[in-house]
C-alpha cells in the first residue's frame, strides 16, 4: 500500500501525511489488497477539504469531507470510508448467506434485494448535440446530468453538474 499526498492551496506537512496514513493503515488491514491511495487536500474558502480514494479488491472506495480543521476533515474522511466497507461488507454477507434467511412462501414472488430494486425505466431518443447545448438543456430541465450523442465523436457523452457549480463531461469507453 501506497500513500500518495497532493495538496492544493495548501504545503501537506509531514505530521499530516503521517496522521492520514497511520489513520488509512488501521481502514486497509480489511482488505487483501489495496491499490495506491491518492489523499488530496485542499483549502478553499477557510474549509480544509480532504479527498481519499483508493481501489480494494474489485469495489472503488472513496469519500471527501469539509470543515474548518485539516485533523477534523481526515478523521470525519475516514470514518466515511469506514462506513462504506461496512456496508460492503454486510451487502457481501447478505449474498453469502441468503441460503439461511427465512423460507419464502410458494405464493409470494422472489423480490429483488430492495437496496437495488428499480422502481422506473425511462427510454428517451438520444439528440445529436454539442456539450454546450447539453448543459444548456440539463439546465433547462433542472437535472444534475444529461445523457446525449456527440456527433463530432461519434459516442454517447454524459454532461453533469459539479459541487462546485462548474460542469463535467463523461465520455465511456468500451474494454
Amino acid at each position: 500500500m501506497s500513500v500518495i499526498v497532493k495538496g492544493k492551496n495548501t504545503v501537506v506537512s509531514p505530521a499530516i501525511k503521517d496522521y492520514v496514513e497511520k489513520k488509512l493503515e488501521k481502514v486497509t488491514k480489511q482488505f487483501k489488497s489495496v491499490g495506491d491511495i491518492t489523499c488530496l487536500f485542499k483549502v478553499e474558502k477557510n474549509d480544509h477539504v480532504v479527498e481519499i480514494s483508493f481501489p480494494a479488491g474489485n469495489i472503488l472506495l472513496r469519500a471527501e469531507e469539509r470543515t474548518k480543521d485539516m485533523y477534523a476533515s481526515i478523521d470525519l474522511v475516514v470514518e466515511k470510508i469506514e462506513r462504506q466497507i461496512h456496508k460492503y461488507k454486510t451487502r457481501l454477507a447478505k449474498r453469502k448467506y441468503a441460503n439461511f434467511s427465512e423460507p419464502v412462501a410458494v405464493d409470494e414472488p422472489d423480490l429483488p434485494d430492495e437496496e437495488f430494486a428499480i422502481i422506473k425505466n425511462k427510454h428517451f431518443k438520444l439528440e445529436p448535440m454539442t456539450a454546450e447545448e447539453a448543459i444548456m438543456q440539463m439546465n433547462l430541465l433542472h437535472h444534475d446530468f444529461f445523457v446525449y450523442f456527440d456527433p463530432d465523436m461519434d459516442v454517447i457523452n454524459i454532461v453533469y453538474k459539479r459541487k462546485d457549480g462548474k460542469y463535467g463531461l463523461i465520455t465511456p469507453e468500451f474494454k
